[in-house]
């Protein structure tokens, strides 16, 4: 594959996207097992509850601070390597970011220095909600960023205005409420606190192979397993809901992931495995499983779904009505308010399509000279390379499907047994600690490589979005994001380790008296009179 200035551009993106999704899904699911924690320690007053709160709130801590840190970039990355991305979508894209960029760094940022710096400030009530606001900032914080990316998914309430050559909003609650945004934020939530119930689930089975920590490890068992097991199942529910959305937001994307070439009638089967050949244009030795896609692309046992072949041909059919579209954008451009009604009749009939007229810009510089030759590839451009799909979805299901095992297991042996569980399944909890992130990561590359070749669904293409940047300049920053991300990931993993290591700064006898210091000093408000004496 020959790298110009779009690959390079998106590659920069992928590799920036990625390593801070390392980072997002521990935040999210770690805020809210230590605001769950903390609540059991107020609820009881059980030392050991709050020994738990303070060491995983350390390991939160570390990872929220290297996930801003990898987050900021992204969005410079807008403006710089995506100019005309930012300027054709930036009324939309940049409100949701906005509030995004307000959440994550004035609320958020706010409450978690509240939180670990208030231990010895506010009461046990006070901390714990404060520990509640930095959850709940944290997960609205998700929501900003990925209301704006499921726009791009499906772009809804906003027009394109011929006059400026750009996207604008003209309903606020339709971007906010947009199906395909509300679908991936309860999916990618869910997948983060399945990633943070495996990391306490991994980490206090070490403890135990060990026989360290062993009460606070068993307990963080407890949590993590009953947690993880009801996030483990609504990330297969909620995923159920992406697919259905989908189906009539983003049918190629559905049946490239499905390798499904030609359009399966109701009700349409699911492929377990089988192996793509994009220039055979078909799906050799594929397993099928009867009924079960009809159920979750349709909801119904009556409706077909499209394939690839027919998803071209209805390509084709809109990059001619979107020439049509760009040549009355032409005459409106140039007669502005001289425009004659019956091209303005026309660019209104022929308007919705006009983003796959821009996808013949790879081919000539006038959509409008282009051969029916050039109409054909660009409509084949329509069509994402379909095998790394086709996988990387079948392997984030197939662990999804493993968490759900292997938290139920730990969650009928914890709550069921006596919280004695054998070597094998400890290793096994430990050695799991890493495949949520392998699934995350597969459900990004889904979601975002599926989209291709749009930058906005439908909208404007991925070659039409980058700023005219020289192949030099990306390569030496794509270069140096490399570096400097692989550093802080090292940073990150070996902080991680550290503490992992040390465990609990104090053992329950030197936390209680800790504590009866901290209570000494709220009732004599100096914490200048001896213990015991009674405040006046």
């Amino acid at each position: 594959m020959e790298f110009g200035i779009v690959e390079l551009s998106r590659l920069q993106f992928a590799m920036t996207a990625m390593y801070h999704f390392l980072f997002v899904p521990l935040t999210l699911g770690l805020s809210l097992l230590i605001a769950i924690m903390e609540t059991v320690y107020v609820m009881t007053g059980r030392v050991i509850w709050r020994q738990m709160t303070k060491f995983w709130g350390t390991l939160f801590g570390i990872n929220f601070v290297l996930g801003v840190a990898t987050g900021i970039t992204m969005e410079f990355q807008f403006g710089m390597n995506w100019s005309y991305y930012s300027h054709y979508v930036g009324d939309v894209f940049g409100a949701p970011l906005a509030i995004e960029g307000l959440m994550a760094f004035f609320l958020e940022a706010t409450f978690v220095g509240l939180w670990f710096f208030g231990w010895d400030k506010l009461s046990k009530v006070k901390h714990m909600i404060v520990g509640w606001l930095v959850a709940i900032g944290s997960n609205f914080s998700a929501l900003w960023i990925l209301i704006a990316n499921g726009w791009m998914q499906n772009p809804v309430g906003a027009e394109f205005n011929p006059m400026t050559m750009r996207m604008e909003m003209t309903d606020f609650y339709a971007v906010l409420f947009n199906e395909v945004a509300q679908a991936k934020f309860v999916h990618t939530v869910s997948a983060g606190y399945v990633t943070a119930a495996m990391f306490v689930l991994g980490v206090s089975a070490w403890y135990l192979l060990k026989g360290r920590h062993v009460e606070m490890a068993r307990r963080s068992i407890a949590v993590a397993s009953s947690f993880g097991l009801a996030a483990a199942l609504s990330v297969v529910l909620l995923g159920d809901e992406s697919g259905y959305s989908a189906t009539h937001t983003q049918r190629m994307k559905l049946a490239a992931m499905e390798g499904m070439w030609e359009t399966e009638a109701a009700p349409a089967s699911f492929t377990l495995v089988g192996l793509p050949d994009q220039a055979a244009r078909e799906t050799h030795f594929a397993i099928h499983i009867p009924y079960v896609m009809g159920l979750i692309g349709t909801r119904s046992l009556t409706t077909e779904i499209p394939g690839i072949n027919d998803l071209v041909l209805e390509s084709q059919d809109r990059i001619r009505s979107g020439i049509i579209a760009y040549d009355a954008l032409m005459t409106i451009r140039a007669e502005r308010d001289a425009t004659p009604p019956d091209v303005l009749e026309t660019f209104e009939l022929h308007g919705a399509d006009l983003g796959y007229a821009f996808l013949l810009l790879r081919y000539v510089e006038d959509p409008r000279t282009a051969t029916e030759a050039q109409i054909l590839q660009a409509a084949d451009d329509t069509v994402p390379t379909v095998w790394p799909l086709f996988w990387a979805f079948r392997i984030m299901v197939a662990l999804g499907m493993a968490f759900i095992v292997v938290m139920a297991y730990f969650f009928i042996r914890t709550n069921f047994g006596k919280r004695e569980y054998p070597r094998w399944a400890l290793w096994g909890a430990v050695f799991a600690i890493p495949t949520p992130w392998i699934a995350g990561e597969m459900g990004w590359f889904v979601a975002e490589y599926g989209r291709q070749p749009w930058t906005v669904d439908g909208l404007l293409p991925t070659a039409m979005s980058v700023s005219h940047l020289s192949i030099t300049s990306v390569a030496l920053t794509l270069a140096g994001f490399m570096i400097f991300y692989t550093i802080l990931l090292v940073i990150e993993v070996s902080l991680m380790l550290k503490y992992i290591r040390k465990g609990p700064e104090q053992d329950v006898s030197e936390t209680e008296i800790a504590m009866e210091r901290h209570a000494h000093r709220l009732r004599t408000h100096d914490g200048n009179v001896p213990l015991g004496t009674p405040a006046e």
